[in-house]
C-alpha cells in the first residue's frame, strides 16, 4: 500500500479513538462507534461503515445505514475514505463493514494485500462494468480508435476520478498497454468527473472519462463504453460486502443483515438519480427503503 493511504488510515483511526471523527463527507450522523459491539457491549448497538465517495457507494451505504438505524436500532458511523484506506480500515478493525468492494478486477490489489484479515460475504449487486466512457455522438467505438486526430480534439486528456482508485490503476495500464504514451490521465474526483462530462455533453464537445455502471450518468445522458479488445478492464464485475474478522461473533444481528443485503442496478440507480436531482443521500435512502418494504423485510429475515 502507498504510504499516503496508510497515513490517512491511521489518522482516521486516531480521530475515531479521540471522539473527533467529524462529519466525514456530510453523511455522518454524529455518533462515534469505533467498531460495532466490540468488547462484548450488547447494550450499545453501534457499527462503523466505510465507503468511497462514488455515487454508487454513497447510494448503497446510505441505504444500509437507513435500515440499520430505522429498522434495527443501531447508531451508524460512516467513514468516507479512499479505496486503500477503506480496505485497510476493515482489515485492521477500525471499521466494521463496507458494501463497496468491486471484484474481481477493480479492487483485486486491495483484496490480495489484505487477504486473511477480513471476510468476504459475497456479492450484494451483480452486473457492474468499468471502462472508458464517451458521449454517443463521438465517432469512436474502441480504445484502439484513440489516434492523433481524436487526441488533439481532447488535448490528449482522459478525465479520471480519485487517484489510487482501482479504476484509475486499470486506466494507467490501458494507457501503457495500448501505447497511448501521449495521453494524460487527469486525477479528479467522481463528482468533478461527472460535472465535466455533463458540461461537455450539453455543449456536444468531445470528452473521455473513466466510467462505471451502475451510475446515474447513463440515465441522464446517451453514453457508450469504448471497446477494450485487450480486456484490461475485465468482464462484468460484482460489488461485494466485506466485514472485519470477528463481526459474526461480536454482532450476529448486524452480520446477518449485511450477509443478506442484496439489490439490483435499477434499485441503486433509483437512489442515485434522486440524489443528483437534489435529495440528500439520507432522504433518497429513506425514500427507497420506505418504497421497497418487501425487499427490506427479506434482508431482515
Amino acid at each position: 500500500m502507498k504510504k499516503a493511504a496508510w497515513v490517512l488510515s491511521v489518522a482516521l483511526v486516531a480521530g475515531l479513538l479521540s471522539g473527533c471523527g467529524g462529519n466525514n463527507g456530510g453523511t455522518d450522523n454524529g455518533g462515534a462507534s469505533n467498531g460495532g459491539n466490540k468488547g462484548g457491549d450488547k447494550e450499545k448497538k453501534e457499527i462503523t461503515l466505510a465507503y468511497v465517495a462514488w455515487d454508487s457507494e454513497i447510494a448503497s451505504t446510505n441505504v444500509v445505514k437507513e435500515v440499520l438505524e430505522s429498522k434495527m436500532g443501531y447508531t451508524v458511523e460512516m467513514l468516507q475514505v479512499d479505496a486503500g484506506p477503506m480496505w485497510t480500515g476493515i482489515a485492521d478493525g477500525s471499521a466494521d463493514a463496507m458494501v463497496a468492494a468491486w471484484l474481481p478486477t477493480t479492487h483485486e490489489t486491495y483484496l490480495s494485500e489484505n487477504e486473511g484479515k477480513l471476510e468476504d460475504l459475497g456479492p450484494n449487486l451483480n452486473g457492474t462494468k468499468l471502462g472508458l466512457v464517451v458521449p454517443s455522438y463521438m465517432d469512436i467505438n474502441s480504445i484502439e480508435d484513440l489516434n492523433d486526430e481524436v487526441g488533439k480534439s481532447l488535448d490528449y486528456t482522459i478525465t479520471g476520478i480519485e487517484p489510487g482508485a482501482g479504476l484509475m490503476m486499470k486506466t494507467e495500464k490501458v494507457i501503457e498497454d495500448y501505447g497511448l504514451s501521449d495521453w494524460n490521465l487527469l486525477d479528479s474526483s467522481s463528482a468533478a468527473m461527472a460535472q465535466a462530462l455533463e458540461k461537455a455533453y450539453e455543449d456536444e464537445e468531445p470528452i473521455i472519462v473513466t466510467g462505471w455502471t451502475p451510475h446515474w450518468k447513463f440515465a441522464k445522458m446517451d453514453l457508450k463504453y469504448l471497446e477494450d479488445p485487450k480486456g484490461i478492464y475485465g468482464a462484468d464485475e460484482q460489488i461485494h460486502t466485506i466485514v472485519r474478522d470477528g463481526l459474526k461473533e461480536d454482532d450476529a444481528e448486524a452480520y446477518a443483515f449485511l450477509d443478506a443485503f442484496n439489490w439490483s442496478p435499477d434499485d441503486m440507480a433509483t437512489v442515485m438519480v434522486d440524489i443528483v436531482e437534489g435529495q440528500s443521500p439520507e432522504e433518497a435512502a429513506k425514500a427507497w427503503v420506505e418504497a421497497n418494504a418487501d425487499k427490506v423485510d427479506a434482508w431482515l429475515k
